[in-house]
C-alpha cells in the first residue's frame, strides 16, 4: 500500500509542468555545448528544422535569438511557477533520477518494438549521413527538446484544446488528435527543400514514433516525453548509426 502511494505520488509530481520544464533545461544546455563543438571549422552548421522554426521566429520579434532564448527560458519558467504555485509541489531531486530511469525504460522499449517491427517489414535501418556521430548526438538530445515542444506539446495539446470547445467527447477528441499529430509529425520530414525522400518504411517508423511519445505526453507528461525521444535516438546513434 506505501510503495502503491510512493508510486502515485511520483506519478502525479512528475508529470507536472514544474518537472518537466526543470528536466528539460539540461537538454537545452548539453544541446548547445555539443553542437557548438560538433561544428567543423568553416563547414555548415547542422541545426535541427525544429529548432529553425523557433529561432527564426525568435530573431523575427528581437533579431538576437540568444537574448529571446534566455528570456523565454526564464520567462516560461516563471509562468509554470506562478501557474502550478496553489499545486505546492514538493522537491523531491530523487524524482529526476527516476525519471530519467523511467524514459530509458520506454526509449529500450521503443527501440525494440518499433524499430524491430519496422526492420521487419521494410528491412528498414539508420544510415549515416555526412554527419559526425557527435553531431548526431547533439541532435538526438535536441530532438527531444525542440520536437516534442513544438510536436507534442503545441499541436498535440493544441489539437487536443480546440476540439473540446468543439466536441463534447474527450476521449474521441485525444484519440483522434494523437493519431492526427502522428500523421503531421512523419509528413513534416519529407517536405521543404531539405526534407527526405518518401518511404513507406521510415514514415512508418515515425508515424509509430510519433503516436508513442504522444501517447506518452498525454499520459507522462511533456518531461518524460522529451527525456524519452532523446534518450531513444542517443541509443540509435550508438548502436546504429553508420556515420
Amino acid at each position: 500500500m506505501i510503495a502503491a502511494i510512493g508510486l502515485k505520488h511520483y506519478h502525479r509530481t512528475s508529470s507536472s509542468l514544474t518537472y518537466s520544464y526543470l528536466i528539460s533545461l539540461p537538454l537545452l544546455f548539453l544541446y548547445e555545448v555539443l553542437i557548438t563543438i560538433s561544428e567543423p571549422t568553416g563547414g555548415i552548421p547542422v541545426r535541427l528544422g525544429a529548432e529553425i522554426w523557433i529561432k527564426q521566429l525568435m530573431y523575427f520579434f528581437t533579431g538576437n535569438t540568444l537574448l529571446f532564448t534566455i528570456i523565454l527560458v526564464v520567462g516560461l519558467g516563471a509562468f509554470i511557477f506562478f501557474k502550478e504555485r496553489k499545486r505546492e509541489i514538493a522537491w523531491h531531486p530523487r524524482y529526476f533520477a527516476f525519471m530519467v530511469g523511467e524514459s530509458v525504460v520506454w526509449a529500450l522499449v521503443l527501440a525494440l518494438i518499433i524499430s524491430n517491427f519496422v526492420g521487419y517489414l521494410f528491412q528498414f535501418q539508420a544510415v549515416g549521413g555526412g554527419v559526425t556521430r557527435l553531431q548526431m548526438l547533439a541532435l538526438s538530445i535536441g530532438a527531444g527538446l525542440y520536437e516534442e515542444l513544438i510536436f507534442r506539446v503545441i499541436l498535440v495539446y493544441g489539437l487536443i484544446k480546440t476540439g473540446e470547445l468543439i466536441f463534447p467527447n474527450r476521449r474521441a477528441v485525444v484519440t483522434v488528435s494523437v493519431l492526427f499529430a502522428a500523421l503531421v509529425f512523419s509528413g513534416v520530414h519529407y517536405t521543404g527543400s531539405m526534407g527526405d525522400s518518401f518511404e513507406w518504411a521510415s514514415f512508418i517508423f515515425r508515424f509509430l514514433f510519433g503516436l508513442a511519445l504522444n501517447l506518452l505526453l498525454v499520459i507522462r507528461g511533456f518531461g518524460i516525453a522529451a527525456c524519452t525521444h532523446s534518450l531513444y535516438d542517443v541509443i540509435l546513434v550508438l548502436f546504429l548509426y553508420d556515420g
